[in-house]
């Protein structure tokens, strides 16, 4: 289910939890002071990119950061539980670090080798999240469409489409760029 054209990406604003550096997943965690700053830059950020639809996650920490940036930038906004965040299972609250200790790896690969059994599959995720992009891609071929939802959604999509992972902060916007012959992903700089 690989997305037609290009398409932009925002992780939400920080929360308390990720501050702590806890498995969220689907608890549905605030945005904290952090997190509400980072939604109104990632706005100004966005301001002149040319986004003319916004989709996100309906965990409140995306939903709200979506509706920031709507606000500032003008756009209809749309909620699609194909983006929510990956279900960590057992490993929700708990420290990441922590348990990639334990377990010996040092890598996103890693961490996706040793996730609980009683979560979600990383390739159903993936999966999911994509079929949901390509949806809003076709129903709406003329718009430039940004996806704000999760770290583990944008990181399982963009391993799907490159090959590989990469640094996502919050609030940070990027662009899954639709490349020939391969996709790539860019951060949106101003």
């Amino acid at each position: 289910m690989t997305p037609a054209r290009s398409f932009y990406g925002l992780r939400h604003g920080a929360t308390d939890w990720n501050r702590k550096g806890l498995f969220q997943g689907r608890t549905d965690n605030p945005l904290n002071e952090d997190g509400l700053r980072q939604a109104h830059e990632a706005a100004d950020m966005l301001r002149d990119a040319g986004i003319s639809r916004i989709v996100a996650s309906p965990l409140v920490r995306a939903a709200r950061t979506a509706e920031i940036i709507a606000d500032v930038i003008a756009v209809p906004l749309s909620i699609d539980d194909g983006i929510i965040e990956f279900d960590f299972g057992s490993f929700e609250g708990l420290p990441v670090r922590d348990l990639m200790i334990k377990h010996g790896v040092t890598s996103a690969t890693g961490l996706v080798s040793i996730l609980p059994a009683d979560g979600e599959r990383w390739d159903a995720m993936a999966e999911r999240s994509l079929r949901s992009v390509s949806g809003w891609l076709a129903r709406y071929p003329g718009d430039d469409i940004l996806f704000v939802c999760h770290d583990a959604v944008m990181q399982g999509m963009a391993n799907v489409l490159t090959g590989s992972y990469f640094k996502n902060s919050h609030g940070t916007p990027f662009r899954y760029v639709c490349g020939d012959p391969q996709w790539r992903i860019e951060q949106v700089v101003v």
